[in-house]
């Protein structure tokens, strides 16, 4: 049995290059893209308008961008390998403002600047912009939990690490570095491409260049399981909403699904032709949308196991897909990629 989703709008050229990330919380679209900006679209009205652009906001351009389920934090990563957050003002205006930038090496910009003048006071000539140069790049894949307090972040070594964006209990503190995992010994691991934070926020998950997939118990700091099925990049993990399942693609053109408590794996999704780039669970965990590079983005269904609608509005690459919670009965998603658009779906009446 498929489902019928209709194409209910597309922003042509929502951003200046491709889109390689979107985020979604309750009445927002946060997209990410190779300029410098990045945007904030309102999905609870038909037009789905531009509310805010954060212009400047990563010089290089930005390849992840997150947010917390209730909306109120989000994080970017920058091409130049920074990490920034971003809180939604108090004011009420809907404004999102700079609140930090977590630093590779452990500090936020403005620690640098202190250990810098710490530096300069005893005499010191070594700065920490140096290491910060030096560690430029270190960061890629991101992820918030579900409350926004902890950010976990992969780098090209094949470390994990996770952050507290609330040291302290108040964000004046820097983000601290609370967990780092290690895949392979002496930096050695392979890069790490994609990650995920279960919303129980018990696990977080990282898929990597050599096919590895790596799940690690928060609670314990250790590996909980190296989940076996995949041999080519992964370029997408995804857990589902009560954290039972975790789903993983990349370069094998198949998703395979695993149980998180027992570490098995459960079955394959097949379908697609080509590298499978993005994922996403619905609220209800009943089905998995996917993007691909060849312009195709499929829903799944978990307890079928087969694909339930396809859909095709480009050829070129999709780089992010992502289901917008339920402003009604009827479900939406969005899909971004290297043709620049913005595409929201909506599920048939009486579907």
């Amino acid at each position: 049995m498929s489902k019928q989703y209709l194409t209910t709008h597309t922003i042509d050229n929502a951003h200046i290059t491709d889109i390689f990330s979107l985020a979604a919380a309750p009445g927002i679209l946060l997209s990410a893209s190779g300029s410098s900006t990045l945007h904030v679209h309102d999905t609870s009205s038909p037009a789905f308008l531009l509310v805010l652009s954060l212009s400047g906001a990563h010089k290089l351009g930005a390849h992840h961008v997150a947010v917390s389920r209730d909306g109120k934090v989000a994080a970017s990563a920058g091409f130049g390998g920074e990490v920034k957050i971003w809180r939604v003002a108090e004011s009420g205006t809907g404004d999102w403002i700079a609140a930090g930038e977590v630093d590779s090496g452990n500090a936020t910009a403005s620690a640098l600047v202190a250990e810098d003048d710490a530096s300069a006071a005893n005499g010191n000539g070594s700065s920490s912009k140096t290491k910060k140069k030096k560690n430029a790049g270190e960061a890629w894949a991101i992820a918030l939990s579900e409350n926004g307090q902890f950010l976990a972040t992969t780098t090209y070594d094949g470390r994990i690490n996770v952050w507290d964006l609330l040291a302290g209990g108040e964000q004046k503190k820097a983000p601290s570095k609370i967990r780092e995992y290690e895949t392979g010994s002496g930096g050695s691991g392979s890069f790490g491409l994609c990650v995920d934070l279960s919303q129980d926020g018990r696990y977080t998950a990282s898929g990597h260049q050599n096919g590895s997939v790596y799940v690690f118990n928060n609670d314990t700091g250790r590996l909980q399981y190296s989940l076996p099925g995949l041999v080519k990049p992964v370029r997408a993990v995804a857990f589902s909403p009560l954290s039972t399942r975790l789903a993983a693609a990349g370069d094998a053109g198949m998703i395979a699904i695993y149980d998180t408590k027992h570490g098995e794996h459960i079955g394959n999704l097949t379908g697609h032709g080509a590298w499978i780039t993005a994922l996403d669970w619905n609220d209800t965990g009943e089905y998995l949308l996917s993007g691909a590079f060849d312009g195709k983005a499929k829903v799944w269904s978990i307890e079928r196991a087969t694909c339930v609608a396809t859909h095709s509005e480009t050829d070129k690459a999709i780089w992010s897909v992502k289901w917008l919670p339920r402003p009604g009965r009827n479900e939406m998603f969005c899909t971004a990629g290297a043709n620049r658009s913005l595409t929201f779906y909506r599920e048939a009446t009486g579907a």
